[in-house]
């Protein structure tokens, strides 16, 4: 019965789904290419996060005229204006931009190709942090507004403890980790960091601090150790930065816009927005061929099961279902030459984790592949990359992460808070290992460890395999540790540093390509609106289980014993 009620609820909101899915696409996406007039310069306004796809957010539909580009767009919307004689220059307006590292890098090498083309770049900054002034920092020159604020003072990194807290709430986090440097449970099991954490956090600091060093110093014409000495004097109110060569002058937007035409000798400015600009296709500018390049996006936290839905936010989920069926489909398709997978993945459920691996190398006998790195390809992640082909990553990707962690919660105090009772009645040894209403026996959790060391041990051994090393080689590497990109490239984690430009390089060689052939990149999982993914998941939940049911097994899940590859999380404040 409340499988059929649940069925009709389902219909009804499919037709109003459908219908609202019909005015929305009339609304703001009826729009054909843009009409691009000469002399135009490209504003990129570049704040917030910067998704390698569009996740589902009902919010950026409803509310924004479309969706913010993705990373690969700006890599394209580059690409086309360094060609495009219609564009003259670039004006940088980078805001609270909030992309991690790698995704960083990836747009300052595009800049950095764009003005190979001769064509003017400035800069225009109003409080911009340090990551806005490492992008920033590539322009031809930096302006600040006279009453601006350049918030560059280093990075710091955060991490919040929560074992008092869940011991005020009567919760026990019963967590063990395989790996000295796997430190995903720490914040639940103590209440500071342990010296491994803390060893390898301070590593990640030194090493984004040297690549920001090295890369904004050489922009600026200093030398590393001078622009160390600056930043102790930061933030910088603006007289302070140009006296400090930080910036080459302080002027108001309006100004700025002025410079730009005196430098493209143009009668007026012309504004082309990176929304717009992502319509224009490469193929009217010639940067598109007939060889298709399959791009498999594995973005997301790893889950079993198909990919999941929040309306209201931006996380993804990567579901080892969804994935399957999308690299089968790319197996399947004859027409394409060879397949990038580009992985931003801290990891997840082992399991799923594994499945995908399993994958991956089934498609890897069919087709030439190529692994491409983004903000983060570590732990589950990591893993699923070990296919023995060509792995890049940018320097500041975070990678590796080789170890496990597992465990559950117990709620006992909790139950007992709120007057909550449990009776169990089992049968065999360890039927009772995963209930939330005791803290593991000691023969229960050396079951559990016996299985955490077997998934770590495998998970090595895949490593080393796929790397050609030995066993004791890549476990001496492990032990959870986080590397940045340039020290996996070090230690031969990863093969190659590089971003989009160099992966569509590699995978063109693998396909027996020239290496000036024009490739199309074909995006997959094809991109779905919100309210499709919402619909499919309501059918799948009518066809398997209760609404409730599925409710109350993905918050029982939470407290299940439980195996992860899941990389550890830092807040680095720039």
């Amino acid at each position: 019965m409340v499988k059929f009620l649940l069925g009709i609820l389902s219909g009804v909101l499919l037709c109003l789904f459908l219908l609202l899915a019909v005015a929305l696409a009339a609304a703001f996406f009826s729009e054909g290419e843009p009409v691009v007039a000469g002399g135009s310069t490209l504003l990129l306004e570049l704040s917030g996060d910067i998704v390698e796809r569009n996740p589902v957010d009902v919010s950026g539909v409803l509310f924004q005229r479309g969706r913010k580009p993705t990373l690969k767009q700006f890599h394209e919307i580059l690409k086309k204006a360094a060609v495009d004689r219609r564009v003259n220059a670039i004006v940088l307006k980078p805001a609270g931009l909030a992309a991690g590292w790698g995704k960083t890098q990836e747009i300052r090498w595009g800049l950095e190709e764009f003005k190979k083309s001769r064509k003017p770049v400035l800069a225009f900054l109003e409080t911009a942090s340090s990551r806005d002034y490492y992008l920033a920092s590539v322009a031809d020159k930096v302006y600040l507004a006279p009453q601006g604020l350049l918030d560059v003072k280093g990075i710091r990194a955060e991490v919040m403890f929560f074992k008092d807290t869940l011991n005020k709430l009567g919760v026990e986090a019963e967590l063990a980790h395989v790996g000295k440097y796997k430190s995903l449970s720490e914040p639940f099991t103590r209440n500071r960091m342990s010296d491994e954490y803390r060893e390898a956090t301070n590593s990640i600091l030194d090493g984004v601090l040297g690549d920001f060093l090295s890369t904004v110093s050489a922009a600026r014409g200093m030398k590393p150790e001078q622009l160390r000495a600056v930043l102790d004097h930061g933030p910088f109110l603006p007289d302070q930065a140009l006296r400090m060569r930080l910036a080459d002058g302080l002027l108001y937007e309006d100004q700025v816009l002025e410079e730009i035409q005196k430098l493209t000798r143009a009668r007026e400015f012309k504004k082309l927005l990176p929304g717009d600009y992502a319509r224009v296709s490469l193929s009217s500018l010639g940067l598109s061929g007939d060889h298709r390049i399959a791009l498999v996006y594995a973005v997301g936290d790893i889950a079993p099961g198909e990919d999941d839905i929040i309306p209201l936010g931006s996380d993804q989920t990567l579901g080892a279902d969804a994935m399957a069926r999308v690299l089968r489909e790319v197996g399947q398709d004859a027409q394409i030459k060879g397949v990038i997978v580009r992985i931003d993945s801290p990891g997840g459920d082992s399991f799923a984790s594994d499945r995908i691996w399993r994958e991956m190398n089934l498609l890897r006998a069919k087709k030439p592949m190529v692994i491409s790195m983004s903000d983060v390809a570590a732990s589950g992640g990591y893993y699923m990359a070990m296919t023995g082909d060509p792995v890049l990553a940018y320097p500041s990707t975070f990678t590796g992460s080789i170890g496990v962690v597992g465990g559950k919660l117990n709620l006992r105090g909790l139950y007992d808070k709120i007057g909550v009772q449990k009776e169990i009645l089992s049968r065999g040894r360890f039927a009772e290992i995963d209930t939330d209403y005791r803290p593991f026996t000691p023969a229960e959790r050396g079951k559990l460890m016996e299985g955490m060391n077997q998934v770590y041990r495998d998970f090595v051994q895949k490593v080393a395999g796929a790397r050609r090393r030995k066993w004791e080689e890549i476990d001496a590497l492990a032990q959870g540790r986080v590397w940045l990109g340039w020290q996996a490239k070090q230690n031969g984690l990863i093969d190659e540093l590089g971003g989009y430009d160099r992966a569509i390089a590699l995978v063109k060689q693998r396909a027996r390509l020239k290496a000036d052939d024009k490739v199309t990149l074909v995006s997959y999982p094809e991109e779905k609106d919100w309210f499709d993914l919402l619909i499919g998941r309501l059918r799948t939940l009518s066809r398997q289980e209760p609404l409730a049911s599925a409710i109350r097994r993905r918050i029982g899940a939470l407290a299940g014993a439980r195996v992860w590859k899941v990389a550890p999380y830092w807040v680095v404040v720039k």
